[in-house]
């Protein structure tokens, strides 16, 4: 790590760390965040700016969803949308259409048990949300085993790392030095220092700062300060960027945590690390919150959008069920089904529409033969469905 950038830093100081690693003995540097304060930093008039329309896209989206009938019905695609962009930020590449039509796959195929898993994690955390369990280092430890099972990392450590990690490579890296001299960031050393300051993290985002903070820069301080942290050894930046729309949702920002942040993010990768990084470095924190609000502001306009769309063709494919030869009162619980889950078997429809399976599978036969429905893919084994108008605004409106 270029020890001169972090010299000066207002936002943190330098603490001298020694050890043995794989690569041999080292004698560094790391960067030590300082603790969030209870007022916001002083920010650009750009940024300001920003922060404002961040709030008004994100009332509009919230306002959306309010006035549909049942918005979670979107939930389970966005945060399929989500698991894909995130994942890609931290180098696991996997097909938007595979990630938003395939369940955990059998057999050995930890990419897209890494990318599920995040799924999985996000339900988890908004469930556990709702019934008000508090966010401490035991409910972040078990999130993070949960990313974590069935993937390369699994044999890692879980919970706040016990080792020193070092966060990409210097500009100007020296081809003989340790790789924690050619670090770009080296982050705080791990102990009891290190779970003290992830758990004042935790008590900071709960607290309601918004009689001096704007939530979004509240959300923008928080995800830097997490990810200065980098309190894991894998997975970092995904349970990161999962607790930005975690912090809006349990700060009554959004009422229904529909927005997909990572896209954004992951378009501009280079920009966003340095835009933290800079914050470190030299106390920038009006690049960071600018470009953090104008990510939230273009994701909550782009959720909207497609909320808005879903909701067409769901009132679409119910009046072609209305004017069809159907008559089972499960068939709008089946279409809403198809809304919310991309593709989905005979028997997660049943259990969702609470029919029998033959009963449930005579009736996707029916919408299939109107067109509401269709078969997804090839298999003759546990065949899917989906509605394909639902799966062709999932793939339109994502990058």
């Amino acid at each position: 790590m270029d020890i001169a950038l972090f010299r000066n830093s207002p936002t943190g100081q330098l603490s001298p760390i020694a050890g043995t690693s794989d690569a041999g003995p080292y004698e560094h540097f790391a960067f030590l965040p300082n603790p969030l304060g209870e007022a916001g930093p002083d920010l650009s008039q750009a940024a300001y700016r920003s922060v404002a329309d961040a709030r008004a896209a994100l009332a509009a989206l919230d306002a959306t969803a309010q006035r549909l009938p049942n918005p979670r019905l979107f939930r389970h695609s966005a945060l399929r949308l989500e698991a894909q962009a995130t994942s890609a930020l931290e180098g696991t590449h996997e097909p938007l259409a595979r990630v938003l039509t395939e369940d955990i796959p059998e057999g050995h195929d930890p990419s897209m048990r890494e990318v599920l898993n995040f799924l999985f994690v996000a339900e988890d955390a908004f469930a556990w949300a709702d019934e008000g369990r508090p966010w401490n280092l035991s409910t972040l430890s078990e999130l993070h085993r949960r990313l974590m099972e069935g993937t390369h990392s699994e044999r890692n450590f879980h919970g706040v790392r016990p080792i020193q990690v070092v966060i990409g490579q210097r500009h100007n890296p020296d081809p003989g030095a340790h790789p924690i001299t050619n670090a770009r960031y080296v982050p705080p050393p791990p102990g009891i220092g290190l779970e003290s300051r992830v758990g004042d993290l935790l008590d900071w985002m709960r607290v309601d700062h918004s009689a001096q903070i704007d939530p979004v820069g509240a959300a923008a301080m928080s995800h830097y300060a997490f990810e200065a942290l980098h309190p894991f050894h894998d997975g970092n930046g995904r349970i990161g960027r999962l607790f930005i729309v975690l912090f809006l949702y349990q700060h009554g920002v959004l009422s229904e945590p529909s927005i997909t942040v990572s896209p954004y993010f992951e378009a501009r990768r280079q920009e966003y690390y340095d835009a933290l990084l800079g914050v470190s470095t030299d106390g920038d924190w009006s690049t960071w919150v600018d470009l953090f609000a104008r990510g939230l502001a273009q994701s909550a306009n782009e959720a909207r959008a497609r909320m808005l769309a879903l909701a067409h063709v769901q009132a679409r494919l119910k009046e072609t069920v209305h004017a069809s030869r159907v008559r089972s009162a499960k068939a709008g619980l089946l279409v809403n089904h198809a809304v919310a889950f991309p593709t989905f078997t005979v028997a997660q429809a049943a259990e969702a529409i609470g029919l029998q399976y033959q009963g449930t599978s005579r009736l996707i036969v029916s919408l299939v033969e109107i067109g509401v429905l269709a078969e997804y893919g090839q298999s003759s084994y546990n065949r899917r469905f989906h509605a394909p108008a639902v799966l062709e605004i999932l793939l339109r409106n994502a990058r």
